[in-house]
């Protein structure tokens, strides 16, 4: 695959979830609360937790995506926890390290593209520091490349992120206390993530809003307020 047709396909595998497969109406697929696990961490990774998503203003009888935290896993010759979003043809793999200091995430996976982040983006800060005003950032060198493992694209990604408020929030889920963060995102190989968008967070639940605008509508564990 020539680089530059490369580039251009890559922002539509990487985001373009509501265009994978049209709206499906009827009763979903929703994960529900039965997972085995018996402890969840403040940001929860543990294997056979899921979460299932809708796009903002879908009903709730469309068709869902579903994330799944799939267990430990190697990715750049390192210990990670891998979690994968499948629904109306989507197919996307997380690669992300957790603990008290935060979760960084080291790359991402869909069929033919391989995305490594270096060093790891950090998306979410230490438990403790939670605080409304708390702001983070970084710098990340990417590296995409395809099936065969040959580099098809390098460049460099600027992040930065804002907590504006921990509010009550009702959603097709339930009502969560969630802290609204803003997401900058900039990079030098095409935009591959959204320029400006907010999530919204939950300890011991998860993104309630994710920073693709997906809206969490059920899960198969308990936890979380």
């Amino acid at each position: 695959m020539r680089p530059t047709l490369f580039l251009a396909l890559v922002p539509a595998l990487l985001l373009g979830l509501s265009a994978c497969t049209p709206k499906t109406s009827g009763p979903g697929p929703t994960v529900q609360t039965s997972t085995p696990v018996s402890t969840v961490s403040f940001y929860p990774s543990q294997a056979g937790l899921a979460w299932s998503y809708l796009p903002e203003g879908e009903p709730t009888s469309a068709m869902p995506y579903v994330l799944r935290a799939l267990g430990p896993s190697i990715y750049a010759n390192q210990t990670v926890q891998a979690l994968q979003l499948t629904g109306r043809g989507a197919d996307q793999t997380w690669y992300r390290t957790f603990s008290a200091d935060g979760v960084k995430l080291l790359g991402l996976r869909k069929p033919g593209v391989n995305v490594r982040l270096d060093p790891p983006w950090l998306e979410y800060p230490a438990e403790s520091a939670w605080k409304v005003g708390l702001t983070w950032q970084g710098v990340s060198n990417i590296a995409i490349s395809g099936d065969d493992g040959k580099v098809q694209a390098q460049g460099t990604l600027n992040y930065s992120y804002t907590v504006q408020e921990q509010r009550q929030q009702d959603t097709p889920a339930g009502k969560f206390e969630v802290w609204v963060v803003t997401r900058q995102v900039s990079d030098t190989v095409g935009g591959l993530f959204p320029a400006t968008q907010q999530l919204w967070f939950t300890p011991y639940v998860g993104e309630v809003r994710t920073p693709e605008g997906l809206l969490l509508v059920g899960r198969n564990f308990k936890g979380g307020r």
